[in-house]
Formats: C-alpha cells, sequence, structure tokens
C-alpha cells in the first residue's frame, strides 16, 4: 500500500446508522486524478463527505500519506487535504479575493493575519483559474460559475496535496468546464496534485480520469482506468437507461430512434451525415443509411438512429451482394439524400456512386445540382451549383 498515497479500506459509508454504501475499496497515487461516475442518489457525495470526515464512517478506515485521517488534527488534515463542495457558500460582505485568501488559514496564527508569503500564493492561485478582474468584486453578487472558480481557487491556495471536488463543473459553461478541468490536469501533472471528484459529464470524466469509481446500488460496481470502465454495454447497465443510447467510445449520446419503415435513405461518410441523422430523429421520419464502414465517424450515430443500416467491416470493400441490399433498401424509400461526395472517395466511393446514380435515375435525390428542399425532410442541400 505503500505506493498510494490515499486508499480506503472496508469504506462503509451512511446516515444514522444505517450502511448505504459497503466495502469502497479506492486506491490513489500521488499526481492522479479520481473520478466517481453513478446515477442520481447513488451515494457518491455521501462518499466524497465521509472521506472528508464531515460525515463519520460506519465502518472501515481512509488512510491519506500513510496516516488514518481519522487519526490526523483538523490543522494536519487542512494542509493536506482541500475541499470543493456543491454546497452554497454565503459570506457577508466579502470581496472574491477575501474568499480566497480563507484557504490560508491552516498557514497563519490564530488572528489569521497574513503575511507576504500568503498574499503571494493567494495572487498566485486567482491568476491560475484566471479570476483576477473578480479581486474586488463582491462575493455574493458573482454567478455560480464566478463562484465556482473562486472556490477552486481558493482550495488551490490552501496548498493540498489532495483535493476533493463535488460536481464543480455543475455551474460552468463549455469554456469553463473546460478551463477549469485543464487547469486539475496541469497541477496533477506539474505539482502531482492528487484529485479525487464527481462529475455527471461521461465524457470529460473518461477524458481526464487516471481512475473511475463506478457507484452502483450499494457497492462500488467497478473501479479502474477508463478502458476498462467505458467498455460496450457497460454505461446502459450503470445508469439504467432505457431511452437512447450512449457511445463508450465517443462519449456522445443520442436520443431514441424512430421506429418505423424507413422512408428516406442517407448516403452518408465522414461525418457528413450526423447532422442528418439527427435531422431526421427530431422530424420524427424513420431511415435507412448506407454504405458505411465501421469505423466511420457517422457509423455510431447512425447505429443509434437508423432503422436500417448498411454497413461493412473496417477497410473492407463493398461486396456486390452488400451493395445490392443497399440498393434494395434505397428503393423501398420515397427519398435520399447524398451528404458525401462519392468522388471525394476515391475508388472507396465507387459503392455510393452506383447507388446515387441509381437514385438519381428515380428522381429520388433531394440535393442534385441545385438547392431543393425536400417537403418531407425540410433538408436543404447546397452545391456549388448554389
Amino acid at each position: 500500500m505503500e505506493e498510494f498515497y490515499f486508499y480506503t479500506e472496508g469504506l462503509t459509508v451512511g446516515y444514522h446508522g444505517i450502511p448505504l454504501i459497503k466495502n469502497i475499496k479506492i486506491q490513489l497515487k500521488r499526481g492522479e486524478i479520481l473520478t466517481l461516475i453513478g446515477p442520481n442518489g447513488a451515494g457518491k457525495t455521501t462518499i466524497l463527505k465521509s472521506i472528508i470526515r464531515q460525515l463519520e464512517p460506519l465502518g472501515g478506515v481512509a488512510v491519506l500519506d500513510g496516516r488514518r485521517m481519522g487519526e490526523m488534527t483538523g490543522k494536519e488534515l487542512s494542509r493536506k487535504l482541500s475541499v470543493v463542495l456543491t454546497d452554497r457558500v454565503r459570506p457577508e460582505l466579502m470581496t472574491c479575493r477575501d474568499v480566497v485568501a480563507t484557504g490560508r488559514y491552516p498557514y497563519t496564527g490564530k488572528f489569521g493575519i497574513l503575511g507576504k508569503e500568503d498574499h503571494r500564493m493567494v495572487r498566485e492561485a486567482m491568476e491560475l483559474v484566471h479570476i483576477e478582474e473578480l479581486e474586488e468584486r463582491d462575493f455574493s453578487k458573482t454567478s455560480d460559475g464566478q463562484k465556482q472558480r473562486v472556490m477552486l481557487a481558493r482550495a488551490i491556495c490552501q496548498e493540498p496535496d489532495i483535493i476533493v471536488l463535488d460536481e464543480p463543473t455543475s455551474f460552468l459553461d463549455i469554456r469553463y468546464k473546460l478551463e477549469f478541468l485543464s487547469i486539475l490536469q496541469n497541477m496533477s501533472r506539474r505539482r502531482k496534485l492528487s484529485v479525487i471528484m464527481s462529475l455527471h459529464e461521461l465524457d470529460l470524466a473518461e477524458r481526464i480520469s487516471h481512475q473511475i469509481v463506478c457507484v452502483r446500488g450499494d457497492k462500488v460496481d467497478r473501479f479502474g482506468p477508463p478502458e476498462e470502465i467505458f467498455t460496450p454495454g457497460y454505461i446502459p447497465e450503470l445508469y439504467e437507461i432505457t431511452a437512447g443510447s450512449f457511445e463508450p467510445l465517443t462519449g456522445s449520446l443520442e436520443l431514441e430512434p424512430v421506429k418505423g419503415v424507413p422512408e428516406v435513405f442517407v448516403l452518408a461518410g465522414n461525418g457528413k451525415g450526423t447532422p442528418v441523422y439527427r435531422h431526421l430523429q427530431r422530424a420524427g421520419i424513420p431511415f435507412a443509411t448506407g454504405i458505411l464502414w465501421e469505423n466511420d465517424l457517422d457509423y455510431p450515430a447512425a447505429r443509434a438512429l437508423a432503422s436500417a443500416v448498411i454497413a461493412v467491416p473496417p477497410f473492407s470493400a463493398a461486396e456486390e451482394e452488400v451493395i445490392l441490399r443497399a440498393q434494395k433498401q434505397l428503393d423501398a424509400c420515397r427519398e435520399v439524400v447524398c451528404t458525401v461526395e462519392p468522388e471525394s472517395l476515391g475508388e472507396w466511393g465507387n459503392p455510393l456512386r452506383r447507388l446515387l446514380e441509381h437514385a438519381e435515375k428515380q428522381g429520388k435525390v433531394v440535393n442534385g445540382n441545385t438547392c431543393q428542399r425536400s417537403r418531407k425532410t425540410g433538408i436543404i442541400e447546397k452545391t456549388s451549383d448554389c
């Protein structure tokens, strides 16, 4: 166990003596990022609160830097661990800089007077999370996203070895989500800061985490690196997804497909078809698509949204039987939407070229050589003649 900076053994957490999650096993090395995922109400926040001693564990131990956390004094713990929870902080008449400066309390005397080094750390922490412009602003008058970044700066200012965060990106827009997590990642690399947090954004959890804890029922269902967690079929099982789908490779979510006999055939590839698939799904129109290679950018969305997909294995030629099957499916549809130029695909585009020519003879192609709008699909396809 010496190689792990933080770990738990037999940790059991709950409320009022009633166990919620039993025998939690977590192991974290210095500089690693560990993320808890799982459905709402699964107990992720309860685990975090038990780790930071806001809740008393019902059993087992949590060990930090070789010492049981239950045996550490508050001041000892505050010099090694800092916390950013979703609980709203409401300080009275404090600027953002004042709030960040409270992170220095483990290092100040009983009167809390900041020295030269403390002021330097406050300034550096604010620069790290890019909130210098908020320095003199009343903390209570900032947005939720700004508050979250101020609280991160406060935690960084504490100079911890490990930081615990509960859903830290909840109030952030996409720019600040990425910026926030990039800051954590850089600090884990450069300063060997260890991070334990919960996230709802599975795509971000997969990209940033060294280890992932899956909380399900009364136990940790899986624990390991992302490549062992995001396996086909597991995430829908963990979250009990009954509507729509989740693609573990890309982290993308799709709504339920429209059921029924395909009315539109989409010639797609290179990611050009996915926006059309989603357009048709929103319009409630069942569709078929092909011919796609199974490693094509369009394939995950096609598999999730199309009523029928004509596909071939990666780097394989489309055999005559596959082309004829696609042609038969196309014949049964009232319209054909072409999202790619087969000529741009070279020899690999020959099957699509044949299908397009076949559809043009039947007068089914939506785009053709001019801008057209399909009355049914509402899709406009622009070409060089528009």
